[in-house]
């Protein structure tokens, strides 16, 4: 098994682990429906899909027969 050859100081193993944290998601709300979602992303709201604030897509609804 591998041992360090010196102690590695506190300030030198933190100074390495400065890049591992969790950021949160940043959130915009959508200027047509009011919605919350994340940047760069369509969401659905009440069966349409927007994107940039605009519809992109209407969910079409199965009909049985």
């Amino acid at each position: 098994m591998a041992h360090p050859k010196s102690k590695i100081s506190k300030t030198r193993r933190d100074k390495r682990r400065t890049h591992d944290k969790c950021i949160p998601a940043t959130i915009a709300i959508c200027p047509t429906s009011g919605e919350p979602h994340l940047y760069h992303r369509a969401h659905w709201h009440e069966g349409k899909l927007y994107h940039k604030g605009k519809v992109v897509m209407e969910k079409q609804v199965a009909v049985a027969e």
